[in-house]
């Protein structure tokens, strides 16, 4: 597993924790910090702002992955009832189909919200080095 695999496996873990976006990225600075070194974070950043172009509609399924799935989970559920009802094969195919599209665009939804996670914490640790005064003062 490459450097830029095992970071994004460490934004997605997390993800998984409820908490704050800054309480996330002061925990992946942290990591990050002690198992990266400063070449490398700049390589994986400059890898990931070529990835993650500002707009678009990865930007929107970034920060909206549930949204942009909600009308695949409706025609799901459509499909199932209409198969359910009807009795039509077909609504089956609609219902799984539909399920499959949404279940791959939230996983990469979450892929993507990662990865901004990344370049936010990378964006933190850019301007505590450049001002290390800033984060003693609470101390």
């Amino acid at each position: 597993m490459s450097q830029f695999e095992r970071l994004i496996k460490l934004a997605e873990n997390e993800l998984t924790e409820y908490s704050t976006n800054a309480r996330k990225i002061e925990k992946l600075r942290r990591k990050i910090g002690l198992s990266v070194s400063a070449s490398e974070q700049k390589q994986v950043r400059e890898a990931l702002l070529t990835e993650m172009v500002p707009g678009g509609i990865k930007q929107l399924v970034a920060e909206q992955r549930q949204v942009v799935a909600l009308p695949f989970w409706g025609i799901a559920g459509l499909g199932l009832l209409g198969a359910a009802s009807f009795n039509e094969p077909i609504g089956l195919l609609v219902a799984l189909s539909n399920a499959a599209g949404a279940i791959a665009l939230q996983k990469w939804g979450w892929e993507l919200q990662a990865k901004l996670l990344l370049l936010n914490t990378f964006a933190e640790i850019e301007s505590l080095a450049s001002n290390p005064d800033s984060n003693s003062s609470g101390s």
